[in-house]
């Protein structure tokens, strides 16, 4: 289990669209749980993804890239990470 947070590239991005689109990013081995937006400063707001991704199959490492492509999100990063 690990949650990723994508901040957005801008406090006018539409955060329901980007959510859409990272889930239709997510590789196949990648299971979502849930996702949360969560306020940082001056309007600014993150999406946090509870995801469920396979150790052997790099962790998080194919989701971090495959988000990173999406258009709109300026960087993911990994907030939590455990073994279930």
């Amino acid at each position: 289990m690990a949650v990723l947070r994508i901040m957005p590239d801008s406090t006018d991005r539409d955060l329901k669209k980007l959510e859409e689109d990272c889930k239709a990013a997510m590789p196949k081995s990648a299971k979502l749980q849930g996702v949360q937006t969560k306020p940082i400063a001056f309007g600014l707001k993150a999406l946090l993804f509870a995801v469920t991704v396979n150790d052997a199959e790099g962790g998080t490492e194919a989701l971090e890239q495959a988000w990173a492509k999406v258009p709109g999100v300026e960087s993911v990063n990994v907030e939590m990470m455990d073994r279930v």
